[in-house]
């Protein structure tokens, strides 16, 4: 592992208005180059909210965060071209097409012309989407839909990218696809942060995993670490009921 972390945590907090609870409450965490790195937890556990302060989406309440050594309070412009964010809700407008809804997000991250109009094609044929490229997004399935949403966060390339349930309701041969490409950047030195439900692929995908609850982070390692030291569970979705309870989270 480097020696520098790519993102680095401190004490970080997040209080609401209107509410007495933080949703995140003093996590402190370092994540480095080129990890795929998962948040896990139950709904509620504060990793969509972690995943919205990296993303500059909104400020802490405490703590500070450094992205690729820019602080995130001051240096926001600089870290979002670093930076690509795939939300867990589709991010896209039904009444285009796909071509039309990358040609959007391109001129959103400065790509223009010819250059944009060839990562567009280059994409949507890694993705299977060539032929539907001129489809309205409201007539796509779902997991059209998520790949084309994947690909308006990987359009410029770049160093760091945020998914949060990238593979949720979908096919399984979309879900295949995805984790398969976002294996291949990583290998091209791609850093990926990611939150999921589904702890089997976090145990194969994830070079560590942190497992939150309640805002706080409860667990950090590897995944065959975490496996290691609860030798009774056979794999990480025990060890994760372990330990966040088996209450329903709603």
């Amino acid at each position: 592992m480097p020696d520098h972390p790519i993102i680095e945590i401190k004490k970080l907090s997040k209080t609401y208005k209107g509410t007495n609870e933080p949703a995140v409450k003093s996590i402190s965490l370092d994540i480095y180059p080129q990890e795929i790195f998962g948040l896990l937890g139950p709904n509620g556990a504060g990793k969509t909210t972690t995943i919205s302060i990296l993303c500059g989406l909104f400020p802490p309440t405490e703590g500070n965060v450094s992205i690729d050594g820019l602080d995130i309070r001051s240096n926001l412009d600089q870290i979002k071209q670093l930076i690509g964010v795939v939300p867990q809700d589709i991010a896209l407008y039904p009444t285009l097409t796909a071509r039309e809804n990358l040609t959007f997000y391109g001129n959103m991250y400065g790509l223009r012309g010819k250059e944009l109009r060839n990562q567009i094609s280059d994409f949507l044929y890694v993705f299977g989407l060539e032929k539907f490229a001129n489809r309205l997004i409201g007539k796509y399935s779902g997991g059209m839909k998520r790949r084309v949403n994947l690909i308006a966060g990987l359009l410029h390339h770049p160093k760091i990218i945020f998914l949060d349930e990238p593979t949720v309701g979908i096919d399984v041969q979309s879900r295949i696809l995805i984790l398969n490409y976002l294996k291949e950047i990583n290998k091209s030195g791609t850093t990926i942060i990611y939150t999921s439900h589904y702890m089997e692929e976090a145990e194969h995908l994830c070079t560590r995993v942190a497992i939150m609850d309640q805002g706080k982070i409860i667990s950090i390692g590897k995944p065959s670490d975490l496996l290691a030291t609860n030798p009774e569970f056979k794999n990480l979705e025990n060890v994760f009921i372990h330990l966040t309870g088996k209450d329903l989270r709603d």
